[in-house]
C-alpha cells in the first residue's frame, strides 16, 4: 500500500457507476486513493483520471493491475467484462469489490468461483448495495433476532418512474428483480429454489414491447414465499419496499417517510427519481466496508457464491418469464470456502 496505509484502487469502466465510484474514493469516504482508472475509451478514462491528482488513465485492466501504485480493484465495467478482470485480478491476488453482476451467467460466474476457490482464499466483495441500505440492515437485525419468528412471507415492490430505452423482459429480472433476489437470500438465510413470473395485462405505457409490471414468486428451501413487483415505468419516481410476515409479527422498510409537511392545504413528501439517489449512502458504507476490509487484510460481504447464486436465479427467473412456468434453480453444493 502507498504512503500511511492509503489503498490504491484501480477503477475499472468510468461509465455511470465508476465515474461515481471515482467521485466516492476520492471525496467521501477514507482510506483509499484513485490510483488507476481503465475504460476501452481511451478519451473518457483520460478526462476522468484529470480530475484526481496522481491517477493514471488506461485502456486495459492488466496494465492498471500491475502499477506498482495499485493494491486493490472496484470492477464497474459492463456484466460480459467482469470473468476476464476478476480473473487478472487473482493472477495478482488482488482484492476486488466486483459490481453486479459478478457475471452475466451462472455457467460465466462457476467458472470464477472455481478460480477463487483455487487461490484458496476470499479475493472478492460483489456489490449487492442493498446490504449496506440502513434500514435493510434494521430489518435483517429484527429477523435475525428471532423476535418476531419464523419469516413466513416478504413482499417487495421495485418501481422505477421509466425504463431505459432498450429495456427487455430479461432485464426486468437479470437488472432489477435480481436485487430482490439476493436481498431475499441474505435476509432469511435461504436458498431460492423455484422462481414463477405472472404478467398482469401491460401497463398502457409500457414502451413497445415490454411486459411491464410483472409479478415474481421465489420460494425458499425454508418454507418461504417471497413476491416481487417490478414495474419499472410507475411514472413518479423510484420505490423500493419490503414486508417481512413473520409469525409473530410484521416489519416493512421503504416507506420514505423521512419527513412530512404540512403547507398550503396538503401533507407529503418526496419520492427519489433513481436508484443512485436513494441508494447513494448505501454506496459509501459498501465502498467504505470494502476499503476498511481490504487494509485490515480482510474479506466481507457478499461473496462470489452470492454472485454465482443470483446469477442461476436470475436464470430460472428468465425461463420462468419465457416459458410461462414454474421454474427450479439450479445450484451447485454450496463449497466449505463460502459457508
Amino acid at each position: 500500500m502507498t504512503q500511511r496505509g492509503t489503498l490504491g484502487v484501480a477503477v475499472i469502466g468510468t461509465g455511470r457507476m465508476g465515474a461515481d465510484h471515482v467521485r466516492r474514493i476520492s471525496e467521501v469516504i477514507s482510506g483509499a486513493r484513485v490510483a488507476a482508472v481503465v475504460d476501452v475509451d481511451a478519451e473518457r478514462a483520460k478526462n476522468v483520471a484529470a480530475g484526481v491528482e496522481g491517477c493514471t488513465a488506461y485502456t486495459e485492466p492488466d496494465a492498471a493491475m500491475a502499477a506498482a501504485d495499485v493494491d486493490a480493484v472496484l470492477i464497474a465495467s459492463p456484466g460480459p467484462a467482469h470473468e476476464s478482470a476478476l480473473l487478472a485480478a487473482f493472477e495478482r491476488d488482488l482484492p476486488v469489490l466486483c459490481e453486479k453482476p459478478l457475471t452475466p451467467d451462472a455457467a460465466s460466474a462457476l467458472r470464477v468461483l472455481e478460480a477463487e476457490q483455487r487461490l484458496g482464499h476470499r479475493r472478492v466483495q460483489v456489490g449487492f448495495m442493498r446490504r449496506y441500505d440502513a434500514e435493510y440492515v434494521k430489518l435483517k437485525a429484527l429477523l435475525d433476532s428471532g423476535q418476531l419468528g419464523r419469516p413466513l412471507m416478504l413482499h417487495n415492490r421495485h418501481r422505477n418512474a421509466s425504463s431505459p430505452p432498450g429495456f427487455t423482459d430479461a432485464m426486468l429480472i437479470n437488472d432489477s428483480v435480481v436485487h430482490e433476489m439476493d436481498v431475499t437470500r441474505w435476509l432469511l438465510g435461504q436458498e431460492i429454489t423455484a422462481v414463477t413470473v405472472l404478467r398482469p395485462t401491460p401497463s398502457g405505457v409500457a414502451p413497445e414491447g415490454l411486459a411491464d409490471p410483472q409479478f415474481v414468486v421465489l420460494e425458499t428451501d425454508g418454507g418461504a414465499l417471497v413476491d416481487v413487483e417490478i414495474f419499472v415505468n410507475c411514472g413518479f419516481g423510484y420505490q423500493v419496499q419490503a414486508e417481512a410476515v413473520c409469525e409473530r409479527g410484521t416489519a416493512r422498510i421503504g416507506d420514505g417517510h423521512a419527513m412530512v409537511t404540512n403547507a398550503a392545504g396538503r401533507w407529503g413528501g418526496t419520492i427519489a427519481q433513481d436508484f443512485v439517489e436513494r441508494f447513494e449512502e448505501a454506496y459509501d458504507r459498501e465502498v467504505q466496508a470494502w476499503v476498511d476490509a481490504t487494509r485490515r487484510g480482510e474479506v466481507t460481504g457478499p461473496s462470489i457464491w452470492d454472485g454465482y447464486a443470483a446469477a442461476a436465479v436470475c436464470e430460472a427467473g428468465v425461463r420462468a418469464q419465457t416459458e410461462g412456468r414454474r421454474t427450479e434453480v439450479e445450484l451447485i453444493e454450496r463449497p466449505a470456502l463460502y459457508r
